[in-house]
């Protein structure tokens, strides 16, 4: 294992022409290049507010009663001040609600968000409005809520409201996020029966994407078909969907004729993203020549490379081993005065990491943390692994404890690197408190975490926990199937 230096190699054909020559040198100067950024916080004078009056629900600040003499008895001056008085309170108490309702739909909250909006739409001032049930059903799409979703867009219907192709295109957007195709076709065909609301491009593009991730290019070709009949002309988007998912399944000689065919159109052109998706495609498949190949070709179509280009190249080296042109590309980045972002600097730290090369790997984070780039949860992973692979348990320890003291998000991908640490270290009983932590902070766990333990405990010959786990798996996986489509039915939608 040799990572002591990283020379800066111009020999490669992909920087032959469309990049600069290095200066030369090696990743340590290279990342030592840039001062340290200093950030200064401005200070602002704290204002006080008056606090508002919450209202409970049901609740209105509207007319009081009052007996006619009493009435008689006010000022005009007092009547109108009241009612100004009643119009800011009424104003205050929908701020209040709609600030929380999109306060809501912004975290993902969406039974949350769901709660809110039942409340409002008891208020007498509650108006319907498409974008307030746009952004739900988007909102419940994005979190694999089809069946709160359907309910939602029925209960548009029966309040009276006029649906669109852009509520009916969200209703099959969230249906197919949870890769419930036949019900997701079932509403397309349900659109091309009511005249204005017809599928349009972003409609076929959802339901292409949904195909496209479950491997069923037969069901592509047919929408297609159905888009020329219908006079829908694929866009750009279409097209880089369809492109991502030939690579991804080793369908090159279709890719390379849907990308012909983006060449020759004036609707669909390559762009930025296409060149990103190709890229992508061959560095997380190792194949760099092709990936360097394809990367002279969009440039000589007139497409400049950005940010996120040089870190798809940065990753594919990096899992090669190739640091010469890892580092190569970082310093291009710094001559065109592209930022290294926090992804830029994840590839480099899981470069190392997957060879369990603590040194650099540490020296980069710290290089990271003195530019002031926010480390995420990735970044974590990777070092936990990191310091897995290089069996430094104990940093493994302080590493979580870090991210705890930094508020990084735990998420499944989190628990996972922690599990497999706990794994290399042979530590089951850790391994378990992690398991049963993850479960505790909802984070649901996928096949890389079966398959971690699983591994852990063949190598014990613990065939009992084996079992419980590979039964646990299944009912997680039809669990999982009843929650996307009809689960989240039985919550009961209680105001807060």
């Amino acid at each position: 294992m040799t990572t002591n230096s990283f020379s800066l190699s111009s020999s490669s054909s992909l920087f032959s022409s469309a990049l600069l020559p290095p200066a030369g040198g090696n990743l340590r100067r290279l990342l030592h290049f840039r001062q340290p950024l200093t950030i200064t916080a401005a200070t602002s004078s704290s204002v006080a507010f008056p606090k508002k009056k919450h209202w409970k629900q049901g609740e209105y600040p509207g007319f009081t009663e009052q007996t006619g003499s009493h009435n008689k008895k006010r000022t005009p001056i007092k009547n109108i001040k009241k009612k100004l008085d009643r119009k800011n309170n009424a104003t205050a108490w929908v701020n209040t609600v709609t600030e929380a309702l999109s306060d809501h739909i912004d975290k993902k909250q969406w039974l949350q968000a769901l709660q809110v909006f039942e409340m409002l739409k008891e208020q007498p001032f509650y108006q319907l409005k498409e974008s307030t049930y746009m952004k739900l059903l988007v909102l419940l799409g994005k979190c694999g809520q089809p069946g709160q979703a359907q309910q939602l867009f029925d209960s548009m219907i029966e309040e009276g409201l006029e649906l669109t192709t852009e509520l009916y295109t969200a209703l099959v957007g969230a249906y197919c996020r949870s890769n419930i195709i036949d019900q997701a076709f079932t509403i397309l065909h349900q659109m091309i029966e009511l005249p204005y609301c017809q599928p349009d491009v972003y409609t076929y593009s959802i339901l292409i994407k949904a195909c496209v991730d479950a491997s069923r290019f037969d069901l592509v070709e047919s929408l297609y078909e159905q888009m020329a009949e219908r006079s829908v002309v694929p866009n750009t988007v279409t097209q880089n969907i369809v492109l991502s998912g030939y690579g991804r399944a080793g369908k090159y000689e279709e890719m390379e004729k849907v990308l012909s065919g983006m060449l020759e159109s004036t609707s669909s052109r390559p762009d930025i993203w296409t060149m990103n998706t190709i890229l992508s495609l061959f560095g997380n498949k190792g194949q760099i020549e092709m990936m360097e190949k394809w990367y002279e070709k969009f440039r000589s179509f007139g497409i400049d490379p950005e940010t996120r280009t040089f870190n798809i190249l940065i990753s594919a080296y990096g899992k090669k081993r190739m640091y010469d042109k890892m580092s190569s590309v970082m310093e291009y980045m710094r001559k065109l005065s592209f930022p290294w972002t926090t992804s830029t600097y994840n590839n480099v730290i899981e470069a190392f990491s997957d060879i369990g090369d603590a040194k650099h790997m540490e020296y980069t984070f710290d290089q990271m943390r003195t530019e002031g780039v926010r480390a995420d949860t990735k970044t974590f992973c990777c070092l936990i692994r990191g310091y897995a692979n290089a069996d430094l348990f104990p940093k493994v320890i302080n590493t979580v404890q870090l991210a705890g003291k930094l508020e990084i998000p735990e998420n499944t991908s989190f628990f996972n690197s922690v599990i497999y640490a706990c794994a290399k270290a042979e530590d089951l009983v850790e391994m378990e408190r992690v398991f049963k932590r993850m479960k505790d902070k909802q984070c649901r766990p996928d096949d890389a975490t079966y398959s971690v333990m699983v591994d852990a405990y063949t190598k014990e010959g613990m065939t009992d926990k084996i079992y419980d786990l590979e039964q646990e798996k299944q009912m997680m996986s039809v669990s999982k199937f009843n929650d996307s489509v009809s689960g989240d039915e039985k919550q009961e939608l209680m105001p807060t």
